[in-house]
């Protein structure tokens, strides 16, 4: 909070400091007690922006308490390294049954000092406004960034008096908790939407999204009869692109030059369910034209190049163009990786939940190019791509992904050849129009109430921020005029803290003792 502020008149502001001790080491004063188990807190047991911990993880004592982070009941955990504190993680240990815990090194310890609720620091260092400070006086190198304990130290809180401090502690628990149980059931909303599409995905893969039009329609070919013609014109366009690289060379056709097409893998479909009638299963290799993989040139962030779509712009089955990277107009991989309306991009490359996620290119920017952990599918005419990746992104997809992938170090990895034999529902041709129609009518609605809800979370986030800054400008409660003023406290904090250091001996500095 900026000291420009003006608080409330029995305020101050303070040091973290004077308030509370940082880091302070605790100990177990029984030796014999090394077997015991104690409570253990990994910084996985800490939920972000301040909303719980976990403490129910244990450890025996004599593997815990040299080289890990001592507490107590009431102090309170701040994460040090990013992003782990910029992501709000923090939280006041809840009494624990053997009394001592211990945790990750990367959590700074403050113990609150008499009449400091450390709740009011708790709730102080969930601002977001505080989180930025610290973020920017972390230091160390990339993603080992920390924030030092002397800048925690030296970092002032506004102080109310004590019985105040309980007060809006109190408020804040009132409010904040109704506003967390709203955010709880918008994020319960999400889950359910993201079942939903999932389901829907899973219906028109398995024709049921379309099974009332297949009772009211009759298509003039079906599957099988449609796949075949996609393979004899596939064949004609392999001979025509032959037949003019001979011309082109000058040379007449050699002796049996038909005899080097090479047949497109065929779907094996032991494993796969049953279709409905009129439909049939075809491999990628066979319904499509080409098949590449994206550029591995550098990109830059000047945007009078062109757009280069990358893994993280595919998100939930959908293009997001909202943060693009760029390649000079002139790139001599240009105009062989620019995109086509009908694309599909599959990402070949990422983390074993995420490999495979795919999505359909429909010219939301032109002209624009993808990278190399990204492989394109252009399909015949006669073949619905969004078909395609909606069995990707479905849940046979998903089994599909697990059976192929390649596992490498921190990465996994599907290739173009096996894309190439994967197994793709091919519905007659009217049917697909009206499939891709459902899908996307219901896709989109799906994607209109995630937008809202995405919207009110983000709402209640800010309202979270502002109830806490009025409750640190004193404007979430009445201020009481009996209530000691916060310098009596204060001063009071430096006395005891001044006797404890003359009783102190002077070449080793006590310990808070916690018994197991």
């Amino acid at each position: 909070m900026s000291a420009s502020v003006d608080l409330p008149v029995k305020w101050v502001r303070a040091p973290l400091s004077a308030l509370a001790d940082i880091n302070q080491r605790h100990f177990c004063s029984l030796p014999s007690a090394s077997e015991q188990p104690v409570h253990f807190i990994p910084m996985s047991a800490v939920s972000a922006e301040f909303r719980g911990i976990d403490v129910t993880q244990r450890r025996a004592l004599r593997d815990v308490e040299k080289g890990y982070t001592s507490c107590v009941p009431n102090d309170v955990l701040l994460a040090k390294i990013t992003p782990c504190m910029e992501n709000g993680k923090l939280a006041v240990v809840p009494a624990l049954e053997n009394h001592i815990a211990f945790g990750s090194t990367e959590f700074h310890v403050l113990s609150a000092k008499d009449s400091v609720h450390p709740k009011w620091l708790a709730y102080f260092m969930s601002q977001s406004s505080f989180r930025r400070r610290a973020r920017q006086n972390m230091t160390g190198s990339a993603g080992q960034m920390r924030v030092p304990s002397t800048w925690l130290s030296e970092a002032t809180i506004p102080v109310a008096p004590a019985t105040e401090q309980a007060r809006i502690v109190a408020r804040l628990e009132e409010l904040l908790s109704e506003l967390d149980a709203g955010v709880a059931e918008l994020k319960a909303a999400q889950k359910k939407l993201a079942r939903y599409r999932q389901s829907l995905l899973k219906a028109a893969v398995e024709g049921s999204l379309t099974a009332e039009w297949r009772q009211q329609h009759s298509p003039t070919e079906t599957g099988a009869q449609l796949l075949n013609r996609i393979l004899v014109k596939r064949r004609a366009r392999w001979e025509a692109k032959q037949l003019a690289k001979f011309k082109e060379h000058g040379k007449a056709p050699p002796k049996d030059w038909e005899t080097k097409y090479v047949e497109p893998v065929e779907p094996d479909t032991s494993n796969l369910p049953d279709l409905p009638n009129g439909w049939v299963w075809a491999s990628v290799d066979q319904l499509s034209i080409e098949q590449k993989y994206g550029s591995s040139s550098k990109t830059t962030e000047d945007d009078s190049g062109v757009p280069v779509l990358r893994m993280g712009n595919i998100q939930d089955g959908q293009l997001d163009v909202s943060s693009l990277k760029y390649l000079p107009g002139d790139h001599d991989e240009f105009p062989g990786l620019l995109l086509e309306a009908g694309d599909l991009l599959f990402n070949r490359t990422n983390s074993p939940e995420l490999v495979g996620k795919s999505a359909i290119f429909r010219s939301q920017i032109s002209p624009c190019s993808f990278a190399s952990y990204l492989i394109c599918v252009r399909f015949c005419e006669t073949y619905e791509s969004e078909i395609a990746s909606t069995y990707i992104n479905s849940v046979y997809g998903k089994h599909w992904i697990k059976s192929v992938v390649v596992q490498q170090v921190g990465q996994a990895n599907v290739n173009g050849s096996k894309l190439s034999a994967l197994a793709v529902p091919l519905p007659p041709r009217e049917e697909q129009t009206e499939l891709v129609s459902a899908l996307q009518n219901q896709t989109r609605e799906i994607a209109n109430q995630l937008m809202m809800i995405g919207t009110s979370v983000a709402l209640a986030t800010a309202q979270r921020q502002n109830i806490l800054r009025a409750a640190f400008a004193g404007q979430l409660v009445p201020q009481d005029s009996n209530d000691e003023p916060a310098s009596v406290l204060l001063e009071r904090i430096r006395t005891q803290r001044a006797a404890a250091e003359q009783s102190t001996k002077p070449r080793k500095a006590r310990a808070t003792k916690a018994k197991v």
